[in-house]
């Protein structure tokens, strides 16, 4: 028993990570995904998760070794590399943030059946209380919180994905014709569902900070090992649940015809009604409060994450001062990444599409370079090469880059 408890207290930047992959990308894109393509779908959603996982693995890696941020790791390499990532971060901060909230404002608005409210004005009153969570709890209090969130995520999802796979194929529509995932639209879909599987790869630089807030936070200093370990988990507990939502996606509504919305209270609505379909209009309420905990959790790790990121850029470029280290600092990046935001989706006309749509580009586009750059880094020379990634996790990192190039390159020459 012991020991359960020790590593539950270790668990850290694998469960932030997981905590914050399980949004849009699995709630949306995983369920959308076996809804319109059916069970196929799980081959380019693995295969994601397979191809991505050393780029992820770097930052807790790194990290671990040298004590360093992967932020660190890039400045090392050259200062075109920070500015690189520094750029990608902003593109960033415009588009994924906005697209987390509004997604969770529509499931607040369909779980308490709000009216008279505009979508906007309820992501503003999320961002203020998640800003407020963020500026008090600090890290610790974001741990342990999702603790709690993903175990109960992961008991209901299971219990789901069994009622779905117990009841079997919905009946498809008379004449119904599975949808050609090589044509424009196929490959469109295609490449925003991997651009987000599991999550941006900009996010490698995230994991790296929550390492090394759970190593101040810590008394005694994980192994690599241990830090190996504890990140993995969170990693394959995030594969699983994509391919869970893909599942429950493809055997209640794949062959219907119906379409998810691009709306955000319509897409909150059908999403929670696929599970209460399964297990009964009785839990309605719980389904739907789960749903909602998950996209908050996720608008959580993701915003705190963000404000770290943008910090520790502005430490590297701006070495005089210690925007880090300053609670000051946080709390005003924190503020500002929910004005920003806010704004964004007012622009945006709550159009949850439009936002993925543009926070995806961006992900799908940088992705190989960004997993080149962290490879590079972790093969650097303050780390030593007993340390370093085995043979087979660099040749698996080779083979992600040129996968994602080449489905980078294709995405450019269809826009243009």
């Amino acid at each position: 028993m012991s020991k359960i408890i020790q590593f539950i207290k270790s668990l850290g930047p694998g469960l932030l990570f997981a905590s914050m992959a399980i949004g849009t990308s699995h709630l949306v894109l995983s369920t959308k995904a076996g809804a319109q393509y059916g069970w196929l779908m799980a081959i380019p959603i693995i295969l994601a998760n397979l191809l991505k996982y050393p780029f992820f693995e770097f930052g807790v890696r790194y990290t671990n070794v040298t004590r360093k941020t992967l932020i660190q790791g890039y400045l090392n390499l050259g200062k075109r590399y920070l500015w690189l990532y520094g750029l990608i971060t902003l593109i960033s901060t415009f588009t994924i943030l906005a697209a987390l909230y509004i997604v969770t404002a529509g499931l607040f608005v369909n779980l308490f059946k709000i009216g008279g409210i505009s979508l906007d004005m309820v992501a503003l009153g999320i961002f203020v209380f998640i800003s407020a969570l963020l500026i008090i709890g600090k890290y610790r209090f974001l741990e342990n919180s999702l603790k709690v969130v993903i175990a109960v995520l992961f008991i209901s999802l299971v219990a789901t994905t069994c009622l779905v796979l117990y009841k079997g194929q919905v009946e498809p529509v008379a004449d119904f014709e599975s949808p050609s995932i090589f044509n424009e639209a196929g490959i469109l879909f295609l490449i925003g569902l991997i651009g987000w599987m599991p999550t941006a790869v900009e996010a490698s630089g995230w994991v790296s900070l929550w390492s090394i807030e759970k190593q101040n936070e810590s008394k005694v200093q994980p192994t690599l090992k241990e830090a190996l370990k504890e990140f993995n988990l969170g990693y394959i507990l995030t594969a699983i649940l994509a391919v869970f939502f893909m599942i429950i996606g493809w055997k209640t509504l794949y062959g219907t015809g119906t379409e998810l919305s691009g709306n955000a209270v319509t897409f909150a609505d059908q999403v929670v009604g696929l599970f209460t379909v399964n297990i009964g209009s009785w839990a309605y309420v719980i389904i739907a409060m789960a749903a909602f905990a998950t996209m908050f959790s996720t608008c959580m790790t993701a915003h705190d994450a963000i404000s770290r990121v943008s910090l520790d850029i502005l430490d590297k470029m701006i070495p005089s001062k210690k925007f880090y280290n300053s609670k000051t600092a946080f709390a005003i990046c924190v503020i500002f990444m929910a004005l920003v935001n806010w704004v964004v989706i007012t622009l945006f006309s709550a159009n949850m599409g439009n936002l993925v749509a543009l926070a995806t580009f961006v992900s799908f586009v940088f992705a190989p370079l960004l997993g080149w750059m962290n490879l590079k880094t972790v093969m650097g020379e303050d780390v030593s090469v007993d340390k370093r990634p085995s043979i087979g996790l660099q040749l698996l990192t080779y083979l992600g880059i040129i996968f994602l190039t080449a489905f980078a390159l294709y995405y450019l020459y269809m826009l243009y």
